[in-house]
């Protein structure tokens, strides 16, 4: 007796061990959650007009609506007007809605007959004189004139027919969806041939429409200018365009050239870009040069900086200064640098005329519409055309509010940025999760150690199915709560994404060309362990679940055969050797060093599932290694489920004599005691990827705590409810002494005698441990009761 006591007070102690320290674990990691992710200010509501969408408290409206709610018009109406043709006809032309800052071109097009057939006869301007949205006089194309042909006259032309030629290159221009790399090229070439021409800046027609063109190429599609036959006329335009700067002052869309004399006294020269939203909606980029500034501007409004450190300052008053700003990068195509992303690079150049710089500072502001990324990393890089390509050599970075940029050099600057996916969480969900699962921990644990030390009391042999469940949903639940966030990926990402630093020195050694806009992360192989053990023991996790499936249907619906030989032994092979050969299967096909995103996310140590846009890839391993085996694993489960339901728990039985409510309820919780031990509540999951956001959200938390509890589940079926636990317990501790309420199951005992078949049966009522551990099915042979348990 003495024994006995010691080992009931070891198993007390034991259980209350383990589960104070995994609860001590759980608590721990909400804690670190609570330090490094502050909860932010919450961001109100919007509410917008027009088709324009709500994102962090901010409307984006479609491009006909701007304003804060999208209710300022941005387009001009459906229109006509008489024309003049070249052939001196008179024509209406009709033009259908356009948008503010863009072409619109007719619906008349040029006959047949023409070189250019099927083009637009003409196009319309919409462009914004304070609120008001304004039509511009339409510009006529020479319907047989093509880009080949423009090329060929302008090399030749005087100065008189620049004008014409410069126009109805924009006119051809004017629908960059359909440019090809040879259009590209012809009208490159054309806009290179006129802003050569001698004091063409006095000719603002052209100098405008030019610009207008060369805004235009940068619509058309970022592969065409990947082109190898592109790399020389783009390298010629960005030189004459930076001469030109010299000259000009005009604002288009993706391009814009600001130049200003050049004063004496000027030690500095600064110019900045910025959008004027006064009236509630953007206004084309506003420029400015200053001079004698002390430094960069703080504004938080500008979106791009160049400041020019002067020295030698000629004695002439002569000298000149000018910049031009491009809205993306697609004239400057790195063989390096690779986008995979939609995001435009601002491109500034500074060019000085009648002096020279000792250096050049630059900050950009960045701006980017959405919230599913967030800056990671940046290069300061200026275009090297020596080399064709971006180069970081004599330039350093720094950053404040901006990123902030020192160089040695006057060409064409840019910041290369790189980027990596802002993950969002529910946070009630995840405490749910930690909760739960901290819960099911120690339930398990409990469970566990009650199958195995109440072996000799309960006079059963221990469910060695039901123990190998709960120990591979245990070792999971562990792994789970200390390893699955990649603390690598989150301290990364906090320490360079914040905007707002104290300015930090230029540093040229950290100053490094990058190879995409989007980052890998940094090599992992503690996190890529995490995701193979998560991998393989959920994976086994429910292959357990489905031989406990199989179990169940050979003792309820097969009662009077014999189990298969050494089916413990088969059942462990299989339960915990197959998850081991889907997880080799998957490893070595997705992971390759330096690629472990083939084979697991970045912020989790878990298996990937999305590509590089976000969206469900039915490449990455969650879907063929995991969701279609776990598909699979539940369809089984719950086909046995229904088998035993309908023939064994809700079955009707004329000799039952006990009263209906009871029977009622032990009907309702061996059910419940079934779905539980085989996962089916996972399929919730499934209800998840409905697309209704509430649905989807309600769907989201009810699978969070039916799954997150599953193991506390199981300890209350199996184990709580089980009247030796209880008798244990009040052993132990006798302040937690419960009345034993038995619960009855209705049995059946078949005496099988070798002289002659079995004649009778009898039906007989028994008290059981519990009422959800299994229906006890028993043969005799000879008269000797030989227990067969789940």
């Amino acid at each position: 007796m003495p024994s006995l006591h010691w080992d009931r007070t070891l198993l007390g102690i034991t259980c209350c061990a383990v589960t104070v320290t995994l609860w001590a674990l759980c608590i721990w990691q909400l804690v670190l959650r609570f330090k490094t992710e502050p909860t932010g200010p919450v961001v109100p509501p919007c509410f917008c007009l027009n088709g324009g969408v709500c994102q962090e408290a901010a409307c984006m409206c479609p491009a006909e609506w701007v304003g804060p709610l999208c209710e300022i018009v941005n387009f001009c109406e459906a229109s006509t007007c008489t024309v003049n043709t070249s052939d001196s006809i008179t024509k209406t032309l009709t033009f259908g809605r356009i948008i503010v800052g863009k072409y619109g071109n007719s619906k008349e097009k040029c006959e047949l007959s023409t070189v250019n057939a099927n083009t637009s006869i003409a196009i319309r301007m919409c462009s914004r004189e304070g609120r008001i949205p304004t039509l511009e006089p339409p510009k006529i194309l020479y319907c047989n004139e093509d880009l080949d042909s423009l090329a060929s006259q302008v090399e030749t032309t005087d100065f008189s027919h620049v004008s014409a030629i410069a126009s109805n290159t924009l006119i051809l221009t004017s629908m960059p969806e359909q440019l090809t790399p040879h259009n590209i090229s012809a009208a490159a070439n054309i806009a290179v041939q006129i802003l050569k021409m001698p004091n063409i800046s006095k000719d603002s027609q052209a100098s405008v429409a030019v610009m207008t063109t060369v805004s235009q190429l940068l619509d058309a599609s970022e592969k065409i200018f990947s082109h190898n036959n592109l790399l020389n006329v783009t390298a010629s335009l960005t030189k004459t365009m930076e001469k030109f700067s010299l000259t000009g002052n005009i604002s288009q869309p993706n391009v814009a050239i600001q130049s200003a004399p050049l004063k004496l006294s000027s030690s500095t020269v600064l110019f900045s870009a910025q959008r004027d939203t006064a009236l509630g909606y953007y206004q084309p980029t506003k420029l400015e040069i200053q001079q004698n500034v002390p430094g960069l501007s703080s504004n938080h409004n500008t979106e791009v900086q160049i400041l020019l450190n002067v020295i030698n300052n000629s004695l002439s008053d002569n000298g000149r200064v000018g910049f031009v700003l491009y809205q993306n990068d697609k004239l400057f195509q790195s063989r390096i640098y690779q986008s995979r992303s939609s995001f435009s690079k601002q491109i500034v150049s500074g060019n000085i005329e009648g002096g020279r710089t000792s250096s050049v500072e630059i900050a950009f502001s960045p701006k980017y519409d959405t919230s599913e990324l967030q800056l990671r990393d940046h290069a300061c890089v200026f275009w090297d055309y020596t080399l064709s390509d971006w180069s970081t050599a004599g330039c350093a970075k720094g950053r404040d509010q901006f990123l902030r940029c020192r160089c040695n050099h006057t060409t064409h600057f840019a910041v290369l940025m790189a980027f990596q996916i802002k993950y969002k969480y529910v946070k009630p969900l995840e405490y749910i999760s930690y909760i739960g699962v901290g819960l099911s921990t120690a339930g398990l644990v409990i469970t566990i150690f009650f199958q195995i030390f109440t072996r000799k009391t309960r006079k059963l042999s221990v469910t060695w199915m039901l123990v190998s469940l709960c120990f591979s949903m245990l070792i999971f639940n562990i792994i789970f709560i200390s390893g699955i966030e990649n603390q690598n990926a989150r301290n990364h990402s906090s320490n360079t994404t914040s905007s707002y630093q104290q300015y930090l020195p230029y540093d040229t050694a950290s100053n490094t060309l990058l190879t995409s806009d989007m980052v890998d992360p940094p090599a992992d192989s503690w996190c890529t362990a995490v995701a193979v053990l998560l991998h393989y023991f959920l994976l086994a996790t429910f292959l357990w679940t489905a031989l406990n499936s199989a179990h169940l249907y050979l003792l309820l619906l097969r009662a009077m055969k014999p189990l298969p030989g050494h089916f413990l032994i088969t059942m462990s092979v299989i339960g915990w050797g197959i998850p081991a050969v889907v997880v080799a299967i998957t490893l070595g096909a997705t992971y390759r060093e330096g690629k472990a995103l083939n084979y697991r996310q970045e912020e989790f140590c878990w298996l990937a599932a999305l590509d590089q846009n976000q969206n469900f890839s039915m490449q990455k391993p969650m879907l063929w290694s995991f969701l279609l085996p776990v598909t699979l694993i539940l369809l089984f489960n719950i086909t046995i489920f229904i088998k035993i339901s309908a023939s064994v728990i809700w079955k009707k039985n004329k000799n039952l004599t006990r009263n209906k409510k009871d029977s009622f309820m032990k009907k309702l919780i061996g059910t419940i005691s079934i779905v539980v031990v085989l996962g089916i509540t996972w399929t919730i999951g499934y209800l998840m990827l409905i697309s209704h956001e509430d649905t989807s959200l309600v769907f989201s938390y009810l699978f969070c705590i039916l799954n997150a509890t599953q193991g506390l589940q199981i300890c209350i079926l199996y184990t709580f409810r089980s009247p030796i636990f209880r008798k244990k317990v009040s052993e132990v501790f006798p302040i937690f002494r419960v009345p034993e309420v038995p619960l009855h199951l209705h049995s059946k005992t078949y005496h099988v005698f070798k002289s002659q078949p079995a004649k009778h049966s009898r039906e007989t009522f028994r008290s059981t441990q519990t009422s959800s551990e299994s229906i006890s099915l028993s043969t005799f042979s000879n008269c000797r009761e030989k227990p067969i348990n789940l």
